[in-house]
């Protein structure tokens, strides 16, 4: 999956894993960035009496680099706090929660909100209310009006959200991990053999799921660089994006119903920039030290984008479907192409009009380049589908990210790089069959733009 539980160690420790990150100009808001950072995945529904909520005890960032050297020159800072009305109820709540004071409502969260630049720290927000889960239409009858209530503009220009919303990222989990069983594309005729391994429809594994997203939308002069003579042109517009979760290095566990105590500075136990990269790219052994690094010491991996494993794997699972892709995996030729859109970002000249470049440092990054205005129609398979502002030019809710990763990693991006080469067919072809119509819950067309999160009682868990 995008990155729900990626990496051994964060997958115990869900309050702190992140699952997706997006970052795009807002299409509603175009002088505007908006930047959602998913974290608790894999929620089901029907989660009571113990509702999910975000870990009082991490530190949430979402981080900027204007200037591609790897490193956070803004940092959108989320800590929460929780708080019990009712110390002598097990409810979460006790009748219809209908606005984020309600007398019903036992168990709440707040957070603060911190913006960091230039070295100093800005508080923007205190004690701002989380909206509840939704629980179902007796719980939370009007749940559109508390994500309204519980969604600021500050004084200070930036817009926020952090709560519970459904799941949007869309995944055939179950056979992309059944040895790369890729249900639709192995009912496709492809240079006249028909590709067969399995029936059936894919399935979107991740729907009818929630998660917990912090969301900001912040105005562009705040997250490019300032204008100086190092920075022209789309050096001036680029960014990169990503998010990290950090605990205290020392916990002590309360003896005798005591609180456990945290001490000591942060370390970052989780990150987040292009999907797919520590789940897919990282092996194994070494996806947990990558979660506790900077996208600055991400050279350190780069030969895993250089000759992916999964580029290996593909004329094997699928034998005489991608000869093309095997012979430059026999020469052993570096995959420049993926250290661009991974790596670097794209440079000028490859792609009409296009750049997404931040210099020659290599670091995993979500890259948007600000000056790209929203598209009307957007396609779904972003820069690949000839949208300049769609993935992986920044990431918008409904890009079909796994199926442009797998059309590159199949050599779909080659010749961008390299013009003597030629695709296999099949590499157009790959997918694992779904799009954003494959989610239930319908996307917003405002922020926090993803829908409505599922509540227990419509969406019970199916039995086994």
């Amino acid at each position: 999956m995008s990155s729900h539980r990626e990496a051994p160690e964060i997958a115990k420790d869900p309050v702190a894993d992140s699952s997706d990150l997006y970052a795009f100009v807002s299409p509603d808001r175009p002088d505007s960035v908006t930047l959602i950072a998913n974290y608790v995945p894999l929620q089901l529904p029907s989660g009571g009496p113990n509702f999910f909520e975000f870990g009082d005890d991490v530190r949430y960032e979402i981080n900027i680099d204007n200037n591609g050297d790897g490193r956070a020159d803004v940092t959108y800072r989320f800590e929460f706090t929780t708080e019990i009305t009712n110390a002598n109820s097990f409810l979460y709540n006790t009748g219809p929660i209908d606005s984020l004071d309600s007398e019903n409502w036992n168990r709440r969260q707040f957070y603060s909100l911190t913006r960091v630049a230039d070295g100093r720290e800005h508080r923007l927000a205190h004690k701002l209310p989380c909206p509840p889960c939704n629980v179902g239409p007796l719980s939370t009858p009007r749940y559109a009006e508390l994500v309204r209530q519980a969604t600021y503009s500050l004084s200070t220009g930036e817009r926020v959200f952090a709560g519970q919303r459904a799941d949007g990222f869309f995944v055939d989990l179950g056979a992309i991990f059944d040895l790369g069983t890729l249900r639709p594309f192995q009912q496709l005729h492809v240079a006249g053999k028909k590709i067969f391994k399995a029936e059936g429809e894919p399935v979107n594994a991740t729907d009818r799921m929630n998660v917990h997203s912090i969301a900001v939308q912040v105005p562009l002069d705040k997250v490019r660089r300032k204008a100086d003579r190092y920075a022209v042109g789309d050096a001036a517009s680029v960014i990169g994006v990503w998010t990290t979760a950090s605990r205290r290095q020392v916990r002590v566990l309360g003896d005798r119903g005591a609180a456990d105590t945290a001490a000591g500075p942060f370390t970052q136990v989780s990150r987040l920039g292009n999907p797919l990269f520590n789940e897919v790219i990282v092996p194994m052994s070494r996806k947990d030290e990558w979660n506790t690094l900077p996208p600055s010491e991400d050279k350190r991996f780069a030969t895993f984008v250089e000759q992916p494993e999964l580029a290996a794997l593909l004329p094997v699972l699928y034998p005489d479907v991608f000869p093309n892709l095997a012979a430059l995996n026999k020469s052993g030729k570096a995959r420049a192409d993926l250290v661009a859109i991974l790596l670097t970002g794209i440079p000028a000249g490859l792609i009409d009009g296009f750049t997404n470049a931040t210099g020659d440092l290599q670091a995993d990054m979500l890259r948007l380049n600000t000056a790209i205005p929203p598209t009307r129609e957007p396609n779904r398979f972003g820069v690949l589908g000839g949208d300049l502002a769609g993935f992986p030019n920044g990431r918008r809710v409904t890009d079909d990210v796994v199926s442009i990763a797998l059309r590159a990693v199949a050599g779909l991006t080659v010749p961008l790089v390299d013009r003597a080469f030629r695709p296999d067919a099949a590499a157009a072809a790959v997918t694992p069959g779904l799009s954003a119509a494959d989610v239930t819950a319908p996307f917003l067309g405002k922020f926090p733009y993803l829908g409505t999160p599922y509540d227990g009682f419509n969406n019970p868990p199916v039995p086994a």
